[in-house]
């Protein structure tokens, strides 16, 4: 059984997709950009504000779900340049305390709105 989970302090999705998909305790988050769910705008000036922005909207979504950061088990963040790894590794480290959850990063020829960085997570909670 699933169930689809929508936070309206996440941006709406801009394709056939749920933000997440609950499934018993797991949570399926999407892929996150820097939407800007208040305005609806791309946010991009610099990676770390871009960063920050994903990471508030995977925060957003989990607060949906009565969760946090702490009950992630996988990310997967997808680049546009293996170059951007130390600063978006920075601030997404802000966002988590040990154990660390499982992770891959990987460079892509393009993503989404032509962003520089996008994240989906897994997370089991209540």
């Amino acid at each position: 059984m699933k169930q689809k989970i929508q936070s309206n302090n996440a941006p709406s999705p801009i394709g056939p997709y749920s933000q997440a998909i609950k499934s018993g305790k797991m949570i399926f988050i999407s892929g996150q950009i820097a939407i800007d769910p208040k305005t609806n705008n791309l946010i991009n000036k610099n990676i770390e504000e871009e960063t920050k922005i994903v990471m508030n909207n995977l925060q957003a979504i989990l607060h949906e779900c009565n969760c946090t950061f702490n009950q992630v088990v996988k990310c997967t963040i997808f680049l546009s340049k293996m170059e951007l790894f130390k600063s978006v590794n920075e601030v997404y480290g802000n966002y988590f305390t040990e154990p660390y959850p499982a992770r891959e990063t990987v460079e892509v020829s393009c993503l989404p709105k032509n962003v520089n960085v996008e994240i989906s997570a897994i997370a089991i909670c209540k």
